[in-house]
Parts: structure tokens; C-alpha cells; sequence
């Protein structure tokens, strides 16, 4: 939103005498002067008007190792949640950036910014997601070719994206996919005949898990982790 436009729309000033207020220096972005009333104003910076805070609010972006057995959820009657795992006061401001299954464990990112975790899960920004996968049954050579050309979903009705398998063992792989669509990995598995037993989710574009983060901790993202999914 564009400085002028914030200021009228949270104080009973007019748009006009908005503008005016702003060239003569009284307006604050962030601690300093702003005086173009075209400046454009995001929910996380500070705006002072005079000797009034009209918005302070700071952004959080959350690495959390989620651990099996907790759901990807705010709250739930019956299952224990990630939310659980967090510090009680960021609890009701975060929302889950790219859920995982509550039998999945690993990389889950939580923030309270929608635009940013937005562009990290949206199926056409083809941010590559990295899972480690355990199966039933042996993995077999066919599997790598028929991921590369794609699964299709029937009921969404689309082929999923060229995916890159390495195998680890027989049983063990390394899967690269590019959407994250509904249970993806799972049912891309079940296509080809096997069944997947353990899921964990590596890193999200550039973002890895902490190969230091224990179980159930969590940890900040770096200016870097996060400045990556804005590029």
C-alpha cells in the first residue's frame, strides 16, 4: 500500500492532508524520515506519525525438525500438532508453510508472513522440495524413468512434473519434486506398485534442514534462507 493511502486509512486524516503531513517530514518508516508518499508500505514495517506508532509488527520465519506423530496443524482434538513444539507466544501468529503428514518428519517451515510462504508453496513457482524415502518394497529401475515422465493424478487431473529419483538402496531414495501437491509423494509411489513407509523432508528450494537441529527443535531462518524464496 502506497504511504499516503496507510496514513488516511488508519488516522482520520484525509488523503490530501495525509500528503501534506508526510512532505513535511512527520511521517517514520522504520525509524526514518519518509517523505515520498508514494513509498510502498508492507505489514511489517514500522509507521510512526508524529509520536504515534500507527504499525509495528515483525515478521517470523521458523525452521522447525518436525518430528512423526504430530500433525501439521494449528490445533486438533485428538493429535498433538507442531504448534505444540513452538514457544507459546508465537503460536497464535505463525500459519505452516508446506504441510508434511503426521507419520512424516523432517524440514516444515512456519511464518506469519502469507505473501512469502506463499511463493515457497505454489505449485507454479516449481520450487524443488527434497524428501528421503523409505518403501515396502524394492525400488525398481523402472520407477526413476516413469517419475521423469511424470504421474498422473486422476482425480486433479494432471501430470505431475519431471521428478528426480537417486536411489539409496533397494528399499531407500532420494526424491526431488517440484508442486508438493496433496499426499504427491505417497500416491506418486502408489502409482508404480509400492508403498511408502517413512517420508522425510530434506530442504524446500534452498532451505535444508539443519543437519544440528534436534528432533522437535526449531530455530529462525537466516536473512539468506529467507531472502531465497524471494528471488
Amino acid at each position: 500500500m502506497r504511504l499516503d493511502r496507510f496514513i488516511s486509512k488508519h488516522t482520520p486524516h484525509s488523503h490530501q492532508a495525509s500528503r501534506l503531513m508526510i512532505a513535511r517530514g512527520l511521517v517514520r518508516v522504520n525509524g526514518k524520515v519518509e517523505q515520498d508518499p508514494r513509498a510502498d508500505i508492507d505489514r511489517f514495517m514500522a509507521v510512526t506519525l508524529g509520536e504515534v506508532l500507527l504499525q509495528q509488527q515483525t515478521a517470523h520465519y521458523l525452521m522447525l525438525h518436525k518430528p512423526a506423530g504430530y500433525l501439521s496443524a494449528t490445533s486438533d482434538p485428538v493429535h498433538p500438532t507442531v504448534m505444540e513444539l513452538l514457544p507459546a507466544s508465537l503460536r497464535p501468529l505463525l500459519h505452516i508453510g508446506g504441510r508434511l503428514d503426521r507419520s512424516s518428519s523432517g524440514l516444515l517451515i512456519l511464518t506469519n508472513d502469507g505473501l512469502w510462504s506463499r511463493r515457497l508453496t505454489e505449485p507454479g513457482k516449481k520450487i524443488a522440495k527434497t524428501y528421503r524415502v523409505t518403501t515396502a518394497r524394492p525400488i525398481t529401475p523402472e520407477t526413476r524413468h516413469r517419475f521423469v515422465e511424470g504421474i498422473y493424478f486422476t482425480p486433479e487431473h494432471i501430470t505431475t512434473s519431471p521428478a528426480q529419483l537417486e536411489q539409496l538402496d533397494d528399499y531407500s531414495a532420494r526424491l526431488t519434486i517440484y508442486e508438493g501437491r496433496y499426499h504427491q509423494v505417497k500416491r506418486m509411489f502408489h502409482a508404480v506398485g509400492n508403498h511408502v513407509t517413512a517420508l522425510h523432508r530434506e530442504s524446500m528450494g534452498e532451505i535444508r534442514l539443519d543437519d544440528t537441529l534436534e528432533l522437535a527443535a526449531s530455530r529462525p531462518l537466516t536473512k539468506a534462507e529467507v531472502a531465497s524464496v524471494d528471488g
